[in-house]
């Protein structure tokens, strides 16, 4: 078990989005710029069902259809602002726990973000985030001294270095080892609301210096609890 095989056993869970006698050439190309850094392999088809004209998104084995679309919605959801209703809601929702690909440091924090305001509003629980290096730990004290104040039990990971931050409330792991070197992870257990379970886990890939991460966020709770047994059965518990 590694951080890396917990990426690579999401990453095996790749769908498909099928879209079935679309009504121009360029609608599949729209489509392929919409989820480009998501692992989702999108494909033309042409049907004789009642399928025609919609787009599919079918599991890893192409052997259950998970959310179907009428296409004419298409252009219209490609361009909606934040926040506004989506013919494309159903497909985005079972994207959960797809593999992204090239993410860069502004969409690691935005994601990060989300998954430390579910903490911060459930307040009880579990909240366990990698940081690679001990600057960014810095960097985030005042964030994390707020959500020591409630009742989560913090863990942040960090190479070793001789000037770690003292945190109140917080528990920093310094670690020598790949993973956590490579690694960016936010992982939240729900603490008294399950469905509140979430996690970010990424792994920096490229150039040294690139800053372009690889990985996912869920909110699958076996895969959330999958994260933390690791983290803490390797690192947490093990301190």
């Amino acid at each position: 078990m590694s951080l890396r095989a917990v990426i690579g056993s999401v990453e095996r869970r790749e769908k498909r989005l099928t879209v079935f006698d679309p009504p121009d050439e360029s609608a599949v190309e729209e489509l392929r710029e919409y989820f480009d850094s998501q692992s989702v392999r999108i494909e033309a088809g042409t049907t004789d069902s009642d399928l025609s004209g919609y787009a599919v998104l079918s599991d890893e084995n192409d052997d259950e259809v998970l959310a179907a679309v009428d296409l004419r919605h298409l252009r219209g959801d490609l361009t909606a602002a934040p926040g506004e209703e989506r013919a494309f809601t159903p497909i985005l929702e079972h994207l959960d726990g797809t593999t992204f690909t090239s993410y860069s440091l502004g969409q690691m924090m935005a994601a990060t973000r989300e998954m430390e305001d579910r903490a911060w509003r459930v307040g009880t629980g579990e909240l366990h985030a990698g940081f690679q290096h001990v600057g960014a730990i810095r960097e985030q004290t005042e964030v994390y001294e707020n959500l020591a104040r409630s009742d989560l039990d913090v863990h942040t990971y960090c190479a070793p270095s001789d000037e770690h931050p003292e945190i109140e409330g917080v528990t920093i792991h310094q670690e020598d080892t790949d993973e956590i070197r490579e690694s960016w992870f936010v992982v939240f257990d729900g603490g008294d609301d399950d469905a509140a379970a979430c996690a970010l886990l990424a792994e920096e890939r490229g150039e040294t210096g690139s800053r372009d991460f690889y990985g996912f966020w869920t909110y699958d709770t076996e895969i959330v609890t999958e994260v933390l047994t690791h983290l803490n059965g390797r690192y947490a518990l093990t301190a």
